[in-house]
């Protein structure tokens, strides 16, 4: 778990010696706990063993495709991977984002940009170590694309944290308890408005509206938080949940 005042880690993967070095020690002096390797296994290798807080990750790489590892590092685990390289194709850049790459630093870079750069995608990120897929706790809930952080609030959707205010959380983790499960109406409004003597059932629908906005591919046609006819709702992310709208 990690420490208040521990300094945040960082693993980069740099074939280029040079480029390699020169970050290990600018990063370090930044206060940065840098761990440094040049290949495509060595860097997965890395990420498992002892999971980074974010990646700098070099798209060309001896042994494979930076590409290809940044996408199995999301599929890991949702820290952040920025992609560095010399070339700027358009065409490389959105495949890389759409593979899960938080940002791309075309080569060559200034330290000083890098580094702001770095600092602006891990408050976007920022999120309890131990909440990671490597590191699951029976705190965190998870379904489908799902991460909800039951101590910290905070709903996490394919990695990227999404506003929630408190009676969306709370809508969210009863229909998540467990999740599949028909929950009538008033079995929601008794479970969330507990404290609000709340008699009708339009800031229910309200909120489910607002719900689905956050956390469906398509609000108006739901495949996650969906109705059941005459009874409630069921929350079925494993058929379509996809990102919503994401908070930085």
């Amino acid at each position: 778990m990690r420490k208040p005042g521990d300094r945040t880690r960082v693993l980069v993967v740099e074939d280029d010696e040079s480029y390699r070095d020169a970050l290990s020690v600018a990063l370090d002096q930044e206060g940065f706990a840098v761990t440094a390797v040049s290949t495509f296994k060595d860097g997965l290798h890395s990420f498992v063993a002892d999971p980074p807080d974010i990646v700098l990750l070099d798209v060309l790489l001896p042994d494979g495709s930076g590409l290809e590892l940044c996408r199995q590092m999301s599929e890991l685990a949702p820290i952040p991977v920025m992609l560095t390289s010399a070339l700027s194709d358009e065409v490389e850049v959105v495949l890389g984002l759409e593979l899960g790459a938080s940002d791309y630093v075309t080569k060559p870079y200034r330290l000083g940009e890098l580094v702001a750069r770095m600092r602006a995608v891990l408050r976007r990120r920022a999120r309890p170590h131990d909440a990671l897929r490597l590191h699951r706790s029976e705190d965190v809930v998870v379904v489908g694309p799902m991460e909800i952080d039951l101590v910290a609030r905070q709903l996490y959707l394919r990695g990227d944290p999404v506003h929630l205010s408190r009676r969306e959380f709370d809508l969210l983790v009863t229909l998540a308890s467990p999740p599949g499960v028909v929950r009538t109406r008033q079995d929601l409004i008794d479970r969330v408005w507990a404290d609000a003597d709340l008699s009708d059932t339009k800031t229910l629908d309200k909120h489910i509206r607002s719900l689905r906005a956050k956390i469906e591919i398509d609000p108006s046609n739901p495949a996650c938080l969906v109705t059941v006819h005459r009874v409630g709702f069921r929350l079925d992310c494993e058929r379509g949940c996809t990102p919503g709208v994401v908070t930085a």
